[in-house]
């Protein structure tokens, strides 16, 4: 199994200083994966519900700070030299898909085909209202079609689309990116439509255990059980789902025990054993990268936090 962890985006760690430290210690410490998340502006009021918390409420939006992805997934790829980078997520809609796909292509060239395009819909209302995108009532086909977009930018050599949101044709498009056929797609979420959009455009499934109340994936059960619904949608979209590889991001990774709203231990938290057995567990069901988290409000807290997930988890693992 392949382990990742995240980049600070936002917060007091979100600084050249503090990423480049954490990102070199990663890297040094075996971590295959850094991930980098996505806002652009943040509305000081929001009244949009965050699907990833119990009462629907989101912290981080303080002070509004916070870094835009595609720039520091640049910087990041300039100060490392063999982690993968990932979008943890990007919000299609929010950004013009034909500048879009060029900017994930020049950072897949300059990084040397390092970058993986983890996406989703996006959940505020009041962002996508500030950054004048298509209607945020209809994200879902917006992203999807995105995503349609970008491939045949990334594929064709005369690349030309005619949908309802994005348009071209007669352009040149180079350089592609580096990987051929693009960044491998990861798709984030666990709703029914999420699962058939990662059935019919994805090609990494990337939930998030312990997040979403509505799908907690916080135990093997409710894991296998989102499992069975994946391969019902791909088999339905007549696609093998063997074909799809799967990644899981453990949210509330920590070193002590915690507990679900059912009483049970969530997975990946407690003991380095039982955190070992977490994450072989997973791998035997067939999950390749997991992203764990190891932030911390200080520099020295987070490298003591990746050093410990290091010596404790990862390194038995593999």
């Amino acid at each position: 199994m392949q382990f990742g962890l995240s980049i600070p985006h936002r917060g007091p760690l979100a600084n050249p200083e503090a990423i480049r430290a954490i990102a070199e210690s990663a890297e040094a410490l075996g971590f295959d994966v850094l991930t980098i998340s996505d806002h652009i502006v943040v509305p000081r009021t929001i009244a949009s519900t965050y699907p990833y918390s119990p009462d629907g409420g989101w912290s981080g939006g303080v002070d509004g700070a916070c870094f835009e992805q595609i720039s520091l997934l640049n910087y990041v790829a300039g100060i490392t030299k063999r982690a993968r980078l990932l979008t943890s997520i990007m919000v299609i809609p929010h950004r013009e898909p034909i500048f879009t796909a060029k900017a994930l292509a020049t950072a897949d060239q300059l990084s040397g085909g390092r970058v993986e395009l983890g996406i989703g819909t996006g959940w505020m209302r009041e962002e996508f209202d500030l950054l004048k995108t298509q209607p945020f009532a209809e994200r879902g086909a917006v992203t999807d079609e995105y995503i349609q977009a970008f491939k045949v930018l990334w594929r064709e050599d005369n690349p030309s689309f005619d949908g309802k949101y994005v348009q071209f044709h007669d352009i040149f498009f180079q350089p592609k990116p580096l990987q051929p056929g693009g960044p491998k797609i990861w798709v984030g979420g666990e709703s029914g439509r999420a699962l058939r959009r990662l059935a019919t455009l994805g090609d990494v499934w990337y939930p998030i255990g312990g997040g979403n109340p509505k799908a907690p994936l916080d135990t093997l059960a409710s894991y296998d059980a989102a499992l069975a619904k994946l391969r019902q949608a791909a088999e339905q979209a007549g696609r093998d789902p063997a074909e799809i590889a799967l990644a899981y991001s453990a949210m509330f990774h920590s070193a002590k025990d915690r507990s679900n709203a059912a009483g049970e231990r969530m997975l990946m938290t407690g003991s380095a054993d039982a955190r070992q057995a977490d994450a072989a567990a997973l791998a035997e069901r067939g999950v390749s990268t997991m992203v764990v988290n190891v932030a911390a409000g200080t520099v020295e807290g987070a490298l003591a936090k990746q050093q410990a997930f290091a010596e404790e988890v990862m390194r038995p693992l593999k």
